[in-house]
C-alpha cells in the first residue's frame, strides 16, 4: 500500500468519484456510501451531487428493459494514492452487496474512480482519468453540480457536457 499523497504544494488531492444503483433501495444505497466514503481514513467529502436517473449502460448500449440507475458524484479530497483510494470503493462496494458477475451488469452499487488528482494511469486493474467519462452525462452533469469549475483530460466538464448534450439530440 502507497504512503500519503500530496501535491507539490502538501496539500491532498481532489477525487472524484462517481456513484451508481439500480438494484434495492437505490438512494438509501447511494446515501449509506457516502457515509462510507467520508468514514475513510484520508478521505474529506468536499461536497456530493444530488442523485440523477438514467438508463442503464450494457456492453450492448442502452438498455431500457433494465432497472434504471440513481447516479451520482462525490467530490473528494484524500491523502491516500490511487490504488488504495479504489481498494477503499470496492471494499464499499461489496459491503453493499456488490456482485461481478456481468460486466456492466446490474448492480446494489457501482463506486468509479474518475480522477484522482493528475494522476495519468492505464494499468489493467485502473485507467486514470476515467476512459469513458466523458461519454456519459450521468457522470458529467453531477459532477459540474459540485464542482462547476471542474476539467477532466484539460477539457471542460461544461463543454464536455455540452458537446455530449449536442450530439445526443442530433441522434
Amino acid at each position: 500500500m502507497s504512503g500519503p499523497v500530496r501535491d507539490e504544494d502538501g496539500a491532498p488531492v481532489r477525487a472524484v468519484v462517481a456513484l451508481g444503483a439500480n438494484l434495492g433501495d437505490r438512494e438509501a444505497t447511494l446515501r449509506a456510501a457516502i457515509g462510507d466514503l467520508a468514514g475513510v481514513a484520508g478521505v474529506s467529502i468536499l461536497a456530493a451531487s444530488v442523485p440523477i436517473a438514467s438508463v442503464a449502460v450494457t456492453l450492448d448500449g442502452l438498455d431500457e428493459s433494465k432497472p434504471e440507475y440513481l447516479n451520482g458524484v462525490a467530490l473528494l479530497e484524500t491523502t491516500l494514492g490511487a490504488e488504495a483510494l479504489l481498494d477503499e470503493l470496492n471494499r464499499i462496494e461489496d459491503a453493499h452487496g456488490r456482485v461481478r458477475e456481468e460486466r456492466w451488469g446490474d448492480r446494489t452499487l457501482d463506486l468509479d474512480l474518475i480522477v484522482h488528482g493528475d494522476t495519468v494511469s492505464d494499468t489493467e486493474r485502473l485507467i486514470l482519468p476515467h476512459p469513458r467519462a466523458a461519454e456519459r452525462t450521468f457522470v458529467l452533469e453531477p459532477w459540474l453540480e459540485v464542482d462547476p469549475e471542474a476539467t477532466l483530460a484539460g477539457a471542460r466538464v461544461a463543454d464536455l457536457l455540452a458537446a455530449l448534450r449536442s450530439s445526443e439530440a442530433r441522434r
